[in-house]
């Protein structure tokens, strides 16, 4: 990947007029609230302009996560962050399947090979798994993604970083309900309270959903609990202290289907799925905190401190339930210093971070929907992970900063086998690597930021994948090897008081990319393999904007060719083939209006290309376009406000599908959409 030089002083050159002629208009501008607030960012382990970062970063507001949506999927807001592809919306069974340049395509549920962050506490597991039912949109302030490879950050994950930020308390105490109801039973209830108490802040959030669902045998409940506390300690220090919890009885999985039975019923659930009552239950705590101290001027450390439990239990769609109790527990040490060193500017961030996974994973028989007491599996695995990190930005010039990253990692993998029916498969796996960067940023104007990267990044199989063996065996599979990745970005990102743009354009060389796949023995059933390697290219552009005081817009538009290089099984040579489950052409558009009056509404479109959904390339998923649209009214009574809210999903009642299986076995790809639907609700909030 390269620019011409030619190329690079007409860009340079048109930005320079451009500049000019916005720094001027700006000038007769005196209205403080025609500017778009800065934007910086602490998903790079330190806070940061967002123009800095030699790398590409998007950022959602409270606002698009919050105001008129039904704050159930992540997808609601992350759609405005190019690169990003989320499927899997409607099936809770399944969780939302997040990509981020094609990374995590490959999850048969849950995210993979996504680092997910609440409140700087990992979401995700040692092994690279990561799971969304907990959580909480009601009181998430902010969402931050870093695109691309992250390694050197974080450790074990190829695609990129979400951090989601909670809300903290206000300074005047407050308490907040807002029901909201749905099409197809959607009915949801939340509570809210926080404040300021001295040196103590905090907030408490409580919601409960129920809804039936589009599909038959789609229906899904839970409760959720989330809170934050803060308290200052003097001057210097802080503690914040954070506890989660969710109790999901019920998620039922409808299953996917072939093509003809999309066109015959678009509401029908897979007939395997319901004689069986394919579906899960899970319950989940979790509890961290975070100690801050400034040590001296420019000095900073912090402690983390985390634990977790899981309880899981699942009915698959064959003669086969999954029950597992999870325990994890980590932490870590971070040292920053910012200051000046031979006279130039300079931060440094180094640490170490712990993590340990333990599941105790059984696997029972399953006739006609009720999970029997015939173990067909029994067995403790354990992963425990160590990395070691230096991350170091230097101001090289007052237009040019250079940042250097270098991280190990080291991920030990254990089984204890306790089923000894077919022999004793319990056995171990190591994985380590090295993970370097170097990012540069040149700012030749004010409002321009070209910026480079060469960063790797690696990925192992989680638990899941590595005991699941097409042999039928239980232990680990040996011949499943983690995927390395090296990424090759460049871009281009600033703004004036009334926009903001970043472009990237960015070519990923990856070795043994991991592929899920299906056997016909044991349908329904996802294993794993390598690619003996890939390449993803591609080009990702965002934009947000004031049109006028009052109406914003936002763009966020990703073109994507990602292909296999070398990758032959024993039956077939995918050579050259796209790789599936990732459309060539994304594209996501939102203009949103609010009026002092307290009249605010939003309109977005999204569109998604058509794309194979097989490694062979045979079969695609179609393209398709839906449009959105919500409304609200705030209005204040004293310290009462109350602001009722509606909105309207796939306005025009598009068909489509909200996700596909990659490799399914018996051509059964798809999970349809819903049509048009409808949800409204009201908040009713009180001050003290």
């Amino acid at each position: 990947m390269f620019f011409r030089p030619g190329l690079l002083i007409i860009v340079i050159f048109c930005f320079s007029a451009f500049n000019q002629i916005t720094e001027a208009a700006d000038e007769e501008t005196t209205e403080s609230t025609v500017q778009l607030p800065p934007i910086t960012v602490t998903a790079t382990r330190s806070e940061m302009p967002i123009d800095a970062i030699p790398a590409a970063v998007g950022t959602v507001d409270k606002t698009a996560i919050q105001l008129g949506r039904q704050t159930i999927g992540l997808d609601e807001s992350l759609n405005r962050i190019p690169g990003l592809f989320v499927q899997n919306r409607y099936n809770y069974a399944q969780d939302l399947r997040i990509s981020i340049r094609g990374f995590g395509a490959r999850a048969a549920f849950g995210v993979r090979g996504i680092k997910l962050l609440v409140d700087g506490i990992p979401e995700t597991t040692p092994d690279g798994q990561s799971q969304v039912d907990n959580i909480d949109l009601g009181s998430t302030e902010r969402i931050e993604v870093i695109r691309g490879a992250t390694s050197s950050l974080y450790g074990n994950a190829s695609g990129g970083v979400i951090s989601l930020i909670t809300e903290s308390g206000p300074e005047k105490p407050f308490v907040e309900f807002r029901p909201t109801i749905g099409a197809f039973g959607l009915a949801k209830y939340q509570l809210k309270t926080g404040g300021q108490s001295g040196n103590l802040n905090y907030l408490l959030n409580f919601s409960r959903m129920e809804i039936s669902g589009f599909r038959e045998h789609s229906r899904t409940e839970n409760l959720l609990l989330n809170s934050k506390v803060r308290f200052t300690i003097d001057s210097a220090s802080d503690l914040t202290m954070v506890v989660n919890f969710v109790n999901s009885p019920t998620a039922m999985d409808p299953g996917s289907l072939t093509r003809e039975q999309v066109d015959a019923d678009r509401n029908q659930a897979a007939a395997r799925n319901v004689s069986l009552d394919a579906g899960e239950s899970v319950m989940q705590g979790r509890i961290g905190s975070i100690y801050r101290r400034r040590l001296s001027e420019g000095h900073e450390v912090s402690v983390t401190l985390y634990g977790l439990f899981r309880d899981f239990s699942q009915a698959l769609p064959l003669d086969r339930a999954v029950d597992f109790d999870r325990f994890s527990a980590g932490g870590g040490v971070k040292y920053s210093f910012q200051g000046n060193l031979f006279g130039l500017k300079n931060r440094l961030t180094t640490g170490i971070d712990l993590q340990y996974q333990d599941d105790d994973r059984r696997n029972f028989d399953n006739p006609e929907g009720k999970p029997g007491e015939t173990l067909q599996l029994h067995q403790n695995e354990e992963v425990t992970s160590l990395g070691v990190f230096l991350y170091h930005e230097s101001q090289l010039h007052e237009a040019i900063r250079l940042t250097l990253g270098l991280r190990y990692d080291r991920l030990h993998f254990a089984v204890a086998d306790f089923l000894f029916t077919n022999g004793d498969d319990s056995g171990k796996r190591t994985f380590d690597s090295v993970s370097p960067l170097l990012g540069l940023v040149w700012s030749p104007l004010s409002n321009l930021n070209l910026y480079g990267n060469i960063s790797t990044a690696f990925e192992t199989p989680t638990t899941t994948e590595l005991a699941n063996r097409p042999t039928g065996e239980g232990g680990f599979n040996p011949d499943l090897d983690a995927q390395h990745a090296t990424n090759y970005e460049v871009g281009l990102k600033g703004g004036l008081k009334r926009f903001h743009y970043d472009l990237a354009l960015f070519s990923i060389s990856v070795k043994d990319e991991l592929i899920p796949f299906e056997v016909p023995t044991v349908a329904g059933r996802r294993f794993f393999r390598n690619a003996g390697s890939s390449t993803h290219n591609g080009l990702e552009f965002g934009f947000q904007g004031i049109v006028f005081e009052g109406l914003t817009a936002s763009v966020a538009y990703t073109y994507s060719n990602f292909r296999f290089n070398d990758f032959k099984t024993e039956d077939a040579i995918f050579d050259d083939n796209y790789i599936p489950g990732i459309p060539p052409h994304q594209l996501h558009a939102e203009l949103f209006y609010r009026h002092l009056l307290g009249i605010s509404g939003g309109l977005e479109l999204t569109f998604v290309d058509d794309f194979f959904v097989d490694d062979a390339n045979t079969e695609q998923n179609d393209s398709y376009a839906v449009i959105n649209f919500r409304l609200s009214y705030a209005r204040t009574i004293g310290r009462w406000q109350v602001a009722p809210f509606i909105g309207l999903n796939n306005l025009l009642d598009r068909a489509y599908n909200a996700s596909v299986r990659v490799n399914a076995f018996g051509q059964r790809y798809f999970e349809p959409a819903p049509g048009r639907s409808i949800h409204a609700g009201t908040t009713i909030y009180r001050s003290f």
